[in-house]
């Protein structure tokens, strides 16, 4: 009997795909403990260094929507397969190196393998049954998040107690006993939503280069200078790429993304709901890390290690854990657009309540743990929205491109956080290091941005009178999500 042929065991493959995104998303985070060992140990500058983040983050932007076109055309369990392999290959080529190149070989491999998360996400509705759908994918949407909350501590004791290569050989072995448990315990859909097609090579390089065009200058602006000829040549080169991009994509017979279905207002509203709730996941994750570490001499740091900063942040992503299946209860009851503007109203109480809860570790954890049970609820209900207006064929695609708009929010929110620290400052033993205002208003941006995500998820319109095939799969959990 072929693995396509097995009966879906739902807790087996939720548990294992959900393991699965939580490994993805720790390869994102795993060398964030020594990037201040990295100079030393690549033989390169700090400048040099940081490109061994920045280049997982652009290869996985660029490879996503490639990985969900590939698993709509050939089979999203196989597309699963190759993303473990390449999260296997990266991580052992990361280990082995001992200069930059290799390593930035060895992290552009992994970033493909990101795409993990979306393919889980779209074999759920493939392979369960509708009655465990909303609470399966709302726990595989959520991992991304859970992945970077837990994957800091345990990077950081590694690194402060064992050679930084036992990251990477630890996240190999991770990878591989994801392969061997997708392919042992997690059935292939029994057939493609798509019949037949061809890949469209042409809109691949196409977006894979207006994206390096975009994000680039929007990671490295701040060390090129905003108003630098770089910076400004590369964001016009992105423009005139993803304009020509979106030309080819229109006239394509099997394009790489279906622009008129990510035009219609459920889709196009929820993508840019998406980018606004990754902005404000990523900015409070940039600025309490910062905080927790900073000396307490300096009047608002609180002077903790990288594994005590760790520790006091994991809960954040238990209570993200946690709180998805309820957030799937509540999409079943009132509509996952409920559930959306719910989660984003959340994330921006949990960065307003920083005005009061800013001056202890306490305080800063009860902070992060209400912040992420506003992105546990919001993150799970994407998916549930995306899927709700596309046809099967697209499933994979559609959420690849819904996961891709969440990165931009996280570049864009890596940019505007780093220019406010930057540039509100207070002098400290001979140095210049982040100002308690300047903590103050990264915070508040946040809740702004989250306080818009809102707005936008209440804008998204009711579904028509038509309803997709997971509509009719949502429907069977409550008679009311029809109406949502």
């Amino acid at each position: 009997m072929g693995n396509s042929d097995r009966a879906a065991r739902p807790g087996v493959v939720v548990g294992v795909l959900a393991f699965g995104g939580t490994v993805a998303a720790i390869t994102q985070t795993a060398v964030v403990p020594i990037i201040g060992e990295l100079p030393g140990l690549l033989h390169t500058s700090a400048a040099n260094a940081s490109w061994v983040i920045t280049v997982t983050l652009l290869v996985g932007a660029v490879f996503t929507p490639v990985a969900g076109k590939l698993g709509d055309l050939y089979g999203k369990h196989r597309m699963l397969l190759v993303s473990g392999a390449f999260l296997i290959v990266g991580a052992a080529v990361a280990a082995m190196s001992s200069s930059l190149v290799p390593m930035l070989i060895g992290r552009g491999i992994q970033g493909m393998g990101v795409g993990l998360i979306p393919l889980g996400i779209s074999l759920m509705r493939d392979v369960l049954p509708p009655a465990r759908l909303g609470s399966s994918i709302a726990l595989m949407s959520a991992s991304l998040g859970v992945g970077g909350a837990l994957g800091l501590p345990v990077s950081a004791a590694v690194a402060q107690y064992s050679s930084w290569r036992v990251l990477f050989w630890g996240t190999a072995a991770l990878s591989a006993l994801i392969m061997v448990l997708i392919a042992t315990l997690v059935p292939a859909e029994s057939k493609r939503g798509d019949a037949g097609g061809r890949f469209d090579v042409v809109g691949a390089v196409g977006l894979g280069a207006g994206l390096v065009f975009l994000l680039l200058p929007v990671s490295k602006g701040s060390g090129w200078g905003w108003t630098s000829t770089t910076t400004l040549g590369l964001f016009a080169a992105s423009a005139v790429t993803l304009v020509a991009w979106a030309w080819w994509e229109l006239r394509a017979s099997d394009p790489l993304v279906d622009l008129r279905t990510t035009a219609k207002p459920q889709v196009l509203l929820t993508n840019a709901t998406s980018v606004l709730v990754g902005f404000a996941l990523y900015g409070q994750a940039l600025i309490v890390p910062q905080l927790m570490q900073l000396p307490a001499a300096t009047g608002h740091g609180m002077g903790q290690t990288m594994l005590a900063m760790g520790l006091w942040m994991a809960p954040g992503g238990l209570v993200m854990m946690l709180v998805s299946p309820l957030g799937a209860k509540l999409s079943a009851l009132r509509g996952p657009k409920i559930t959306l503007a719910l989660g984003s109203l959340i994330i921006a109480i949990g960065y307003g309540s920083s005005v009061v809860l800013m001056g202890s570790t306490w305080g800063l954890m009860t902070m992060v743990c209400i912040t992420n049970i506003g992105v546990g609820l919001a993150y799970g209900a994407m998916p549930a929205l995306i899927m709700g207006a596309v046809p099967l064929s697209e499933t994979a695609s559609a959420n690849s491109i819904n996961t891709l708009m969440r990165s931009l929010g996280t570049s864009v929110s890596a940019a505007v956080v780093g220019v406010v620290l930057a540039n509100l400052t207070t002098d400290f033993a001979g140095r210049t290091v982040p100002s308690e205002t300047g903590f103050h208003v990264g915070l508040l941006i946040g809740a702004g941005v989250a306080l818009v995500a809102a707005v936008l998820a209440l804008a998204i319109p009711r579904r028509p009178a038509e309803t997709t095939d997971f509509d009719a799969e949502l429907a069977t959990l409550s008679p009311e999500v029809a109406k949502a």
